[in-house]
């Protein structure tokens, strides 16, 4: 079998049989990686038919298989698992196979997210002056809330900048809006992780937890009263997809001495409404939950 290089897309993959492992490498750096286990193998394939496809536009199970430098029967198990999750389909019964709707999805998915500080900004920026503090614009990464945007309000001019910063879900009030809205499996999972405990105040029984974010999702806001830090409370509401998915969170903090807990309600009123204003920026049309304010 040949052994010269084949490059698909950005990736170079270099044929290999069935029993040896594949190396498949950036070929902008030139550079290598170590063989992995069959099951990274597997991943690397699928890439590159993926690849493969958007480059060509269409190709059949024995293009597919001479291109990666693979058996025929290999190929046609890679391309039956992408079909499976949607990611390529098949032109007829023996057709040619090319990028199918689960690549849109993906797509629409990480474009979704990157419009999010674009569509969210001039919305916080004017809840920041209608609420005088500073507003923040929060999506779910790796089991944190991190804040992606942030507008200041005439009470917050040194006020801590929270770009970048990553909280916990269960102690921020955007965090329990992720965390509302979250997979119940990767939910459940949270909750018996047996989070933090930040301040006396902090959640972290899941029985607890498990009856506040039953709150978040019947009233449509989330709050905090010194549950991250003593003297810092915090409101938040939930910003919505295309698909009717929590995408982030908009909300915004300040010492309790001026959020106060009897204000959350007001202060809830005027961020669920910027956060559909926001979801509707992003192309969600539908209602939001049904909010007790």
């Amino acid at each position: 079998m040949a052994s010269s290089r084949v490059t698909v897309g950005h990736m170079s993959l270099r044929p290999y049989s069935r029993d040896v492992t594949s190396e498949v490498t950036n070929s902008a750096a030139d550079g290598g990686r170590e063989p992995g286990p069959s099951q990274v193998q597997s991943v690397d394939r699928a890439i590159a038919i993926l690849y493969l496809l958007a480059k060509r536009g269409t190709a059949g199970v024995t293009e597919v298989a001479a291109d990666l430098g693979v058996h025929k029967s290999t190929a046609f198990r890679l391309i039956a698992a992408l079909e499976a999750g949607h990611l390529i389909e098949q032109d007829g019964e023996r057709g040619k196979y090319h990028l199918g709707r689960g690549i849109l999805r993906l797509a629409g998915a990480t474009a979704g997210r990157l419009e999010v500080p674009t569509e969210s900004r001039p919305v916080c920026r004017q809840l920041a002056a209608e609420l005088g503090e500073a507003v923040n614009v929060a999506i779910l990464d790796s089991g944190e809330a991190t804040n992606i945007l942030q507008e200041y309000g005439t009470a917050s001019i040194t006020g801590r900048n929270w770009i970048g910063q990553r909280t916990p879900l269960h102690a921020t009030a955007s965090g329990k809006v992720l965390l509302a809205w979250m997979d119940p499996v990767a939910l459940k999972e949270f909750l018996t992780s047996k989070p933090h405990r930040y301040t006396p105040h902090t959640l972290t029984r899941a029985a607890s937890l498990e009856a506040e974010l039953e709150r978040v999702r019947e009233q449509g806001w989330a709050s905090t009263a010194e549950e991250f830090e003593i003297g810092l409370n915090a409101v938040a509401a939930p910003i919505f997809g295309t698909a009717g998915e929590v995408m982030a969170a908009v909300g915004t903090s300040g010492p309790s001495y001026r959020l106060t807990v009897e204000s959350f309600p007001a202060v809830a009123a005027a961020l669920v409404a910027g956060a559909n204003e926001i979801s509707g920026r992003l192309g969600h049309f539908g209602r939001g939950p049904q909010q007790s304010l």
